[in-house]
């Protein structure tokens, strides 16, 4: 274990077409990496988390918490990166912080902005300005644009993976002392997939 001054919070994200990470250290970024794939996330994750710490010169040991983003987004991709935080933080015995996308990107976004989320079909998960950790709502660029206009704000839809670890790790860096639920992926809508139209077999004893 090498001997820190400060708390070294590691965090990531998978919820869209990238992989990113953070390291950060009191309020020091020590490192951050940003690769952008429309697959192969899971089996990028875990080496490029590795290779974070090796080259910060730190060890698993010496994490005191994780950050991971929990979504909305690419519903595979959330589950990846929400499952390898639960698994870390119960093997290291630290804790685990959840921090949605619309959290996330409320920390990036300037004053007098209002963030959302873009979703295909010229939709968005508009994130709500004054509780940027309630679920988001799905509705029309348009009218999200409307809305943000009603209130006197400047809609923000991006999604870009820029910054975006740095920021789950900065909000985590503020709660992991306090006991938090679990990270959940937060999915906006149902995952694309239906159940199946046939009738399952009869089980016989």
């Amino acid at each position: 274990m090498t001997l820190l001054p400060n708390p070294l919070i590691l965090a990531f994200d998978t919820s869209g077409k990238w992989c990113v990470a953070a390291l950060l250290s009191g309020t020091r970024v020590l490192a951050e990496q940003v690769e952008e794939m429309t697959k192969g996330q899971a089996e990028r994750l875990m080496p490029m988390l590795t290779e974070m710490l090796d080259g910060a010169g730190v060890t698993w040991a010496d994490l005191a918490a994780i950050g991971v983003g929990t979504g909305p987004g690419n519903f595979t991709g959330i589950r990846i990166a929400v499952s390898a935080a639960r698994g870390l933080a119960l093997g290291l015995n630290i804790p685990a912080i959840g921090i949605t996308a619309c959290e996330a990107r409320a920390f990036q976004a300037p004053s007098g902005a209002c963030s959302a989320i873009p979703a295909p079909r010229d939709m968005v998960y508009l994130c709500r300005h004054e509780a940027p950790n309630a679920p988001p709502e799905l509705m029309p660029h348009g009218q999200a644009q409307a809305f943000a206009a009603g209130k006197g704000l400047s809609l923000i839809a991006e999604n870009s993976p820029q910054g975006l670890a740095e920021a789950i790790a900065r909000i985590a860096a503020k709660r992991w002392q306090v006991p938090q639920p679990a990270p959940a992926p937060l999915y906006a809508r149902a995952a694309d997939a239906a159940p199946s139209r046939h009738t399952a077999p009869t089980m016989l004893d």
